[in-house]
Formats: C-alpha cells, sequence, structure tokens
C-alpha cells in the first residue's frame, strides 16, 4: 500500500490535499440511514413532550419546589430549555457516539478502509475529514432539537420570556442568546464522548463496539459521579459538570462551573484524539 502512495504522490495532477473532500464525506454520511433515523427521534422528542403535557396536565411544583420541568409551559423558550435539561444527559450522548464513532470502524467493516487508503488517501487526511464531518454532524443534531423545541413549544404555549424557576425572567432576545451559549457548551461537553467513540472506531472492525462502548463509558462516568464518596475526585469527571450550563440560564449567570467543565472536556478529548490519530498511523490496514 506505502509502494502505491508513492507511486500516486508523483503522478501528474495528484494532490494529497484534494483526497476525500468534506463535502463528499458529509454527504456519504448523509446520505446514510441512521443519520435520517437519528434526525428524526430528536425532531419528534418535542412532540412527544407537548402530548405528554396535553395528557398529563401542566407540570406543577412538587413539595413546595419550582424546578426547570415545571416551568415547561411557560413559553417557548421553557419549552426548548427543558427539552435540553431532559436529553443532555443521554440522548444527545448517542448521536454524538454514532457520528463520531461509526465513521471509521463501518468502513472497516464494509472492507472500504483499505481500498481509501490505497486511493491513496493520506491516513491523516482522511481522519480529519472523518472527524470534522462527525463532529458538525453531532453540532447539528444537538442544533436541531431546541430549534425545533423553540418551534413547537411557541405554536404550542406562546412566545414569551424565559421564566426562572426561582423568580425572574429572561426576555425573548436574551433567552435566546442564553440557549445558544447552552448548546454550544453542551457540544463541548460531550468532545469527551466524541473522543472516546472516535478512538474506539479507530482500534476496531465493529462499529456497535466503537458506539456502545463510548455509551458505556459515559454512563459509567455518570455513575461514579453519583457516588459521593469519591469527594473533589469527582471533579476530574466531565460528567460532574454536564449540567453546569443551567447557570447560564439564570438572571445573573454565573460561569465558574461552565469554564471548569469545558477545560476537562477539551483536555480528555485533546488526548483521545491525538491516541487515536498516533494509533491509526501505525495500524495495520487489512479490511
Amino acid at each position: 500500500m506505502s509502494a502505491l502512495a508513492e507511486r500516486a504522490e508523483t503522478a501528474d495532477g495528484y494532490r494529497a490535499r484534494r483526497t476525500l473532500p468534506l463535502r463528499v464525506e458529509l454527504v456519504r454520511q448523509l446520505k446514510r440511514r441512521r443519520t435520517l433515523v437519528m434526525g428524526a427521534i430528536l425532531a419528534l422528542l418535542p412532540f412527544v413532550l407537548v402530548v405528554a403535557f396535553a395528557v398529563g396536565g401542566d407540570p406543577g411544583s412538587r413539595n413546595g419546589q419550582v424546578t426547570l420541568m415545571d416551568t415547561a409551559t411557560a413559553s417557548g423558550a421553557n419549552f426548548a430549555a427543558v427539552n435540553l435539561f431532559v436529553s443532555a444527559g443521554f440522548l444527545l450522548v448517542i448521536p454524538v457516539a454514532l457520528f463520531c464513532g461509526d465513521t471509521v470502524a463501518s468502513e472497516a467493516s464494509w472492507s472500504s478502509l483499505r481500498y481509501l487508503l490505497a486511493a491513496p488517501v493520506p491516513r491523516a487526511r482522511l481522519l480529519w475529514s472523518k472527524l470534522a464531518v462527525g463532529l458538525g454532524m453531532s453540532l447539528a443534531a444537538m442544533v436541531l432539537l431546541p430549534v425545533v423545541a423553540l418551534a413547537v413549544g411557541t405554536a404550542a404555549y406562546g412566545w414569551g420570556p424565559l421564566e426562572m424557576p426561582t423568580g425572574g425572567s429572561l426576555s425573548p432576545g436574551t433567552a435566546a442568546q442564553r440557549l445558544v451559549v447552552v448548546v454550544a457548551y453542551i457540544f463541548v461537553s460531550q468532545l469527551v464522548t466524541a473522543g472516546l467513540a472516535f478512538w474506539l472506531s479507530t482500534r476496531t472492525d465493529a462499529p456497535l463496539g466503537a458506539v456502545g462502548g463510548a455509551v458505556g463509558l459515559t454512563i459509567v462516568g455518570n455513575v461514579l459521579d453519583a457516588v459521593t464518596a469519591l469527594g473533589h475526585w469527582r471533579d476530574f469527571l466531565p460528567a460532574h459538570w454536564q449540567f453546569a450550563w443551567a447557570d447560564a440560564v439564570q438572571t445573573r449567570p454565573e460561569w465558574a462551573g461552565m469554564v471548569q467543565g469545558t477545560a476537562i472536556s477539551v483536555t480528555y478529548a485533546l488526548v483521545l484524539f491525538a491516541l487515536a490519530f498516533r494509533g491509526f498511523a501505525r495500524k495495520d490496514v487489512v479490511s
């Protein structure tokens, strides 16, 4: 395979940077059935919640405590925030693990990976293309949910300010800006899952193993974060900061938790991405 690459690099018109362009990889991934199914699930969630509130009645405070869930029907902005709240812990983990964990392993399972490298597509170029598209589609999934939820919530409950569970409210314009910050933070906090999935994808020929492994390890992180006996060691777990975005939807936002969560997530993700590139550069690709 290396001999083929050396001959191709001397061929007229060959440019390594033009192999496997992002638009080609993006179109390939968008046409896959799992992409359409994942998009449909995220788009349907707001409709499911609207029906649930219609059947079960408006949410109310329990034991005298008002939570974000209790304000779900106050406005479209509240409904969008609640959709993010109920999905950030697990549902939004799945598209990230799917898009980043399935991307390389699926090529290996189809026995097409070796043909891509024999084209030749440089290994680093192939990984960069697949990682960029995987992260882009993960971000698109996270944007799709609140956008649909905001539209559905506005149609069902009206356009209005974001009501705070603790009192006070944010104007619609300010609420929209805060929701953008929330989506951005959720995406950054999921970079650890993306890194795990992508690294596993370069290590196995089984897409389900890469996706399931990333989801499983994320769940383990959530379980460990629930073990209060770990004390301050939990601060080093990405799961410990996954809901720090709630501080952004307050009358007076607090950024300390989001800054710490961002630092932890980016650090872990960079290490995992580096391991993926390093290991794939030395891997003997036979499938």
